[in-house]
């Protein structure tokens, strides 16, 4: 009988306990169901319309998935698709093996020297992006910019070259802004990462005779395995969803050799003048980039685990 008062009076906790969490969650759940959820299911709706800003009432005409084939025909999307994989396929390996090295290097100091490091990397992370864009289109300025006079006082260059205003560069201008932009929260994370390994194992494999190669590929790397698996999603997530620095710098320009998808979307919600506030096909290039997300970060998945 005794037992069985314990049991019941377990049982009692943890139900209140259960239930105060909840309540400690609900916010949150508000917060996520309402911003979250249902905007989510309200894309995937408008994507099968044709809503617009100009009609009546909050849906318009159901059309199917004529939107989806209308994308698959759109240059300027395509363009768009292209310029945002070239962003992810480059981007998201070089963050990883730049704040991988850097962490390497900077792991083992001490106190202030590491603190100093790691706040001079992630300070980007924090600074305004306007703030960082401001200052990158200085640089990349083609008649007062510090990047065409280094290069012509060194020899480089004959003459400046508008970086910004040629096909031919300024995709590459914006990779390397989000780049710099990028490494700072994965290097905090890899050295967190680094000085969690378990130095037993280290000690170990160095004391069979495996060399300093053998030892991170075999023990470190597979310690940091989650944390490169969230940087790699993360990363990944983000490369997809650069908006700011076109909307700011090249507004898809010049001749869509930087559009991408993101900003192709907002155009086409808010600015296409033909056609204003075509939300629902808007929508529907939110729902392809969704899918395209969701499978690359399936992938990223499925090799971690395999490691």
């Amino acid at each position: 009988m005794a037992k069985q008062a314990q049991s019941k009076m377990s049982q009692a906790l943890q139900r209140r306990e259960n239930v105060a969490g909840y309540l400690f969650m609900l916010p949150s759940l508000i917060f996520f169901l309402g911003f979250v959820i249902i905007p989510m299911f309200i894309c995937i709706i408008t994507s099968l319309t044709n809503t617009n800003m100009h009609q009546e009432g909050m849906f318009g005409s159901f059309i199917g998935l004529k939107n989806f084939t209308d994308l698959a025909k759109d240059k300027v999307f395509l363009k768009g698709l292209a310029n945002t994989f070239t962003i992810v396929i480059v981007s998201v390996p070089a963050v990883c093996a730049f704040s991988l090295w850097v962490s390497s290097a900077i792991y083992k100091l001490k106190g202030p020297v590491l603190s100093a490091f790691r706040c001079i990397f992630y300070l980007p992370v924090v600074t305004g992006s306007v703030a960082v864009t401001v200052v990158w289109k200085w640089i990349y300025d083609n008649y007062n910019g510090i990047l065409n006079s280094a290069l012509t006082n060194m020899g480089i260059l004959e003459k400046g070259i508008n970086w910004l205003g040629d096909e031919k560069t300024a995709l590459w201008c914006i990779i390397l802004i989000l780049f710099t932009t990028s490494v700072g929260q994965p290097i905090v994370l890899y050295v967190s990462a680094l000085g969690n390994v378990d130095q037993t194992l280290v000690e170990a494999a160095q004391v069979d005779g495996a060399t300093d190669l053998q030892v991170f590929w075999k023990v470190k790397w597979a310690q940091m395995m989650p944390t490169t698996l969230y940087i790699l999603v993360i990363t990944t997530i983000n490369s997809f969803q650069c908006f700011a620095l076109i909307q700011l710098l090249t507004q898809g320009g010049p001749n869509h050799a930087t559009d991408t998808v993101m900003y192709y979307i907002y155009w086409t919600a808010f600015k296409l003048t033909e056609q204003a506030g075509h939300f629902g096909y808007a929508n529907a290039m939110g729902v392809v980039l969704a899918v395209f997300i969701g499978l690359l970060s399936a992938i990223q998945f499925k090799l971690a685990k395999e490691k």
